[in-house]
């Protein structure tokens, strides 16, 4: 029994380390310059607290598979906590909305990874308060009657600081934003109007294709470009490409890479100048492409204001924009193809976003295919700040 004890106290310990670590992201990374932001951290302590409490009086259980489920239920809470911590530290380095928990889908981790530590603690306090020779069932009764009342004590406290804190910065404008300038009081620019790319940026693509409803894979592509010279690495997962793909301009120097192959050196004749996000405006939003561009509206792109425009797109300007797209369709022929493109323009003149889709006829693409439809998302944020490209190889 003591080393049983021992084990379950070591895991109730880690349990509170994790809780411990988000609690420490919350209370000194998420400062957005709420009212009681400080008070959200703290009340993020609370799950560590009640972690401690399982380590103090650990859910010891005289049988085998009973210790082996109080066991499997730890881990349990384990496997959904550390992706979780990953995903809220990505979110506060990134800059990104303000809110700790945007959406359900991004809120059931943590309440599960709550539900689960909080029936850990309450077990061990069933078996703290009624002992070791108490009835079975009556314990597992009591520790799920603790669990509960743990669970929306801690749940209902957090919630209510976290809620109160975003109440509260409902009407502020955000501090800063990878995607640009933040205030309010400044005009947009018109979707027809002057606007260019920023000097430098951080860039990341997401291609994707149907055919006749049927998926034809994806694109994921991120790299850095500051002027002329540019590095991005594309993960590539299509029926007819799979690997990494990658290329570097860093003055007269060129580097390319493909699939099971590190990089190698080239040439910018080889290369082709792919600029993501310089391609794409180059190609698709001249100024006469946007003579006749749509205003949808003005919103927020993570705190940043910005115009959204649309405008619309033949196929082989959409491959012109995106010459990525080869690893979805290859050589076909997109001349009857026809689609749309959304650009944003933010309130430094730059445009940081441009996303939409084409469709048109497959069948050069699969024998007996119908129709076929690719989208893009394009991101370039960070523009005009300090981007340094450095060079993958010799």
């Amino acid at each position: 029994m003591r080393v049983r004890t021992f084990e379950l106290r070591l895991i109730a310990f880690v349990l509170a380390a994790c809780w411990a670590v988000a609690a420490g992201l919350v209370l000194f990374a998420y400062r957005p310059g709420g009212p009681i932001d400080v008070a959200v951290g703290v009340a993020a302590l609370l799950p560590a607290i009640v972690a401690l409490l399982g380590g103090i009086w650990p859910p010891v259980a005289r049988g085998d598979r009973a210790f082996a489920a109080m066991v499997w239920l730890a881990a349990g809470c384990l496997l959904v906590l550390v992706p979780s911590i990953a995903d809220v530290t990505g979110q506060l380095g990134g800059r990104g909305v303000q809110t700790l928990l945007p959406s359900v889908e991004a809120a059931y981790p943590w309440i599960l990874g709550l539900v689960g530590t909080c029936l850990f603690t309450g077990f061990g306090i069933a078996r703290r308060r009624l002992g070791d020779r108490a009835m079975r069932r009556r314990r597992v009764l009591h520790g799920v009657v603790f669990a509960s009342l743990l669970t929306i004590g801690s749940g209902l406290i957090f919630g209510a600081v976290a809620m109160g804190n975003e109440l509260a910065l409902r009407g502020r404008t955000a501090s800063s934003s990878r995607f640009g300038p933040t205030d309010l009081d400044r005009e947009l620019p018109f979707c027809d109007g002057p606007m260019g790319i920023g000097p430098s940026a951080r860039l990341g693509v997401h291609l994707e294709g149907t055919v006749d409803g049927a998926s034809m894979g994806s694109v994921e592509l991120a790299g850095e470009r500051a002027r002329g010279d540019v590095r991005w690495l594309a993960y590539v997962a299509t029926t007819r490409d799979l690997g990494l793909h990658g290329a570097a301009e860093i003055g007269t120097d060129a580097w390319l890479r493909e699939p099971f192959t590190g990089w190698r050196r080239s040439t910018p004749d080889e290369v082709g100048r792919i600029e993501i996000d310089l391609t794409a405006f180059r190609a698709a939003l001249s100024t006469e492409a946007r003579a006749a561009a749509e205003s949808r509206g003005v919103g927020l792109i993570e705190g940043a204001r910005a115009r959204q425009c649309r405008i619309a797109v033949d196929g082989p300007t959409f491959r012109a924009a995106f010459p990525q797209i080869v690893w979805l369709v290859g050589p076909a022929d997109l001349g009857h193809w026809r689609g749309q493109l959304d650009y944003w323009v933010f309130l430094d003149g730059q445009i940081g976003r441009i996303a939409g889709s084409v469709n048109g006829d497959a069948a050069d693409i699969q024998l007996g295919a119908l129709q076929a439809t690719i989208r893009v998302d394009l991101s370039a944020t960070d523009r005009g700040t300090d981007v340094r490209i450095t060079s993958p190889g010799p």
